[in-house]
């Protein structure tokens, strides 16, 4: 089967999780036979993807170098991307045009079987597609405008370009139950339209050589030899992410157990409220931001830490605890995170019970018993998940699509 998958990022060049599930996801449909071509807005090398043609619909640097829209929309008219091979400065609205325009051409002399599209930013060409060529449009969401805005108003133009895609497509793939769920009650899109298909543990992340190095993080290392539980959250510090009832949550469980290590790994437009917040609690010594990381310096965080929390106010899927679990930390998952959905062996809480999520880290860190059963029972869980039931289940959805354009 001959798919045009159209996403917006792949690693390394990836400002996020939507940049890892495309790739792993593809990886394991080529698996199964797929042929796919798969179109990015950027221009960059990708030497280890050798399972699938990775194209170019622009000349741009890759997309993390200047943001790229994938998570912040609400500047999508206003933020530019410099494009120094023609020396120009692009909106994401203008990287869009460009990017529909070349699946245009793409299209003259391609006929996929089927187009797989990835979020907001790439359904407009995939509508394009449908429109005018015919082809079976899937629609997979991986976060919705009302995610991004921690389910307050959001972007009114992304609203209309997910709304204008979700009921254009032949299908929608949600990643989680929770996502299928916005997708109903806010855009009214019939349940029977969407499937739930749960993301995996990212392969590379899994199948790769790490090793701990404790010298990288001596503080905190210090800190636990001393009798301190390290409690870590990893991500945007955006409001979808719940982070400022999180900072409040550290504070009453310090308060409780001051040998309380608060790591806080990211960055985003709330770093300079939660840096505040954190010396108006007066937990300024318990909390540690790392600025934004990734590769081993993240992996490095998930080692050293004994808790990982998951403070989201609507997290659609929640790729980190499955990172955090894999490391052998025990988790702690807000009811509105679509992982919670599959990882039973955690504790959750409504993201806007602080005392409750207080209580629970208080809880996990006094019983080492606790802490033990709840990391040994996670890893089990996590390792039911494989990407190539993801492809299994993608697939059937393809060749339903195509049967039913067939007839």
């Amino acid at each position: 089967m001959k798919i045009l998958m159209l996403g917006w990022e792949l690693p390394p060049h990836n400002s996020g999780g939507l940049g890892v599930a495309c790739l792993n996801m593809a990886r394991a449909l080529a698996k199964e036979g797929a042929d796919i071509d798969f179109v990015l807005p950027y221009s960059a090398e990708h030497p280890h993807v050798k399972f699938m043609h990775v194209l170019s619909a622009t000349s741009l640097d890759p997309i993390y170098r200047f943001g790229g829209g994938s998570y912040d929309s609400l500047n999508i008219s206003e933020k530019n991307i410099p494009d120094y091979k023609e020396d120009r400065m692009l909106s994401i609205r203008e990287v869009q045009e460009e990017y529909s325009k070349y699946v245009e051409k793409y299209l003259i002399d391609s006929h996929p079987d089927v187009i797989h599209a990835h979020d907001w930013l790439t359904f407009e060409a995939g509508m394009m597609a449908k429109k005018k060529h015919h082809i079976p449009l899937i629609a997979h969401v991986h976060a919705t405008e009302f995610d991004r805005s921690g389910m307050r108003v959001g972007n009114p133009l992304i609203h209309e370009i997910e709304y204008e895609g979700l009921m254009m497509a032949d299908k929608i793939i949600a990643v989680s139950e929770a996502t299928k769920r916005i997708i109903y009650e806010k855009y009214h899109i019939p349940l029977s339209k969407i499937d739930v298909v749960y993301n995996s543990l990212d392969e590379d992340y899994e199948k790769s050589d790490y090793r701990f190095e404790k010298d990288l993080y001596n503080y905190a290392n210090d800190l636990k030899n001393d009798g301190y539980i390290v409690v870590a959250t990893v991500g945007r510090f955006t409001i979808q992410k719940g982070l400022k009832n999180l900072m409040k949550a550290a504070a009453l469980a310090i308060s409780k157990n001051p040998k309380l290590l608060f790591v806080f790994a990211g960055d985003g437009e709330e770093r300079n409220e939660l840096i505040e917040l954190a010396a108006e609690l007066g937990i300024s010594k318990n909390v540690i931001f790392t600025g934004f990381i990734r590769g081993k310096k993240l992996r490095d965080i998930y080692s050293i830490a004994d808790i990982f929390v998951m403070s989201s106010i609507s997290e659609p899927f929640g790729l980190t605890a499955l990172e955090a679990a894999h490391h052998g930390d025990a988790l702690i998952l807000t009811k509105q995170s679509g992982i919670s959905e599959i990882i039973w062996s955690a504790m959750t809480y409504d993201f806007w019970d602080v005392k409750k999520l207080a209580d629970e880290i208080v809880a996990i860190a006094g019983n080492p018993s606790l802490m033990d059963t709840l990391r040994d029972d996670v890893r089990a869980e996590y390792q039911q998940i494989s990407w190539d039931e993801v492809a299994k289940k993608c697939l059937s959805i393809y060749n339903k699509v195509a049967k039913h354009k067939r007839k």
